[in-house]
């Protein structure tokens, strides 16, 4: 009788012609699923909690403001004051105005009524500041106004 010897198998190799295809696939996907940041937010944004929320339907209405201290790479030269930011400028009060007659004229006619003023405020800004923006933003005739919150808090 002879003896068979028996080869140890080796796996065989993993296929690989079609990963470029997958990777290119994955990488298109994210590109257009992904949405970029559309302003740098260059104050201090804790926001406080809320009782009661409400979901916005419309966005496409919504122009925000955001308040609060600057953020630690500009504390060096703008101190730790509250400062107002309009889209991706930091501004004063007194270019609210101006603010408000351009996101108006992004509308269309029809909505240019309708904006809504969406403040992202910081929970340690005094309200005094949030009260001249207020003022401002009635003399432009932008009265109507949501505060960004966080979660809901249990009452």
């Amino acid at each position: 009788m002879s003896k068979f010897v028996k080869k140890p198998r080796e796996a065989p190799a993993i296929n690989t012609s079609s990963l470029p295809d997958i990777i290119f696939i994955l990488l298109f996907f994210f590109m257009v699923a992904t949405r970029m940041r559309e302003t740098d937010i260059k104050v201090k944004q804790d926001l406080p909690k809320a009782t009661e929320m409400e979901k916005l339907e419309k966005k496409d209405l919504l122009s925000y403001i955001y308040i609060g201290a600057p953020g630690e790479r500009l504390q060096k030269e703008l101190g730790t004051a509250p400062r107002l930011q309009l889209n991706d400028q930091l501004a004063d009060v007194e270019d609210i105005a101006e603010f408000i007659d351009a996101e108006k004229a992004k509308m269309p006619d029809e909505n240019r009524s309708k904006i809504i003023i969406a403040l992202k405020v910081d929970k340690d800004v005094n309200v005094g500041i949030i009260t001249d923006v207020k003022i401002e933003l009635r003399k432009s005739n932008a009265l109507k106004l949501t505060y960004i919150t966080t979660q809901k808090v249990e009452k």
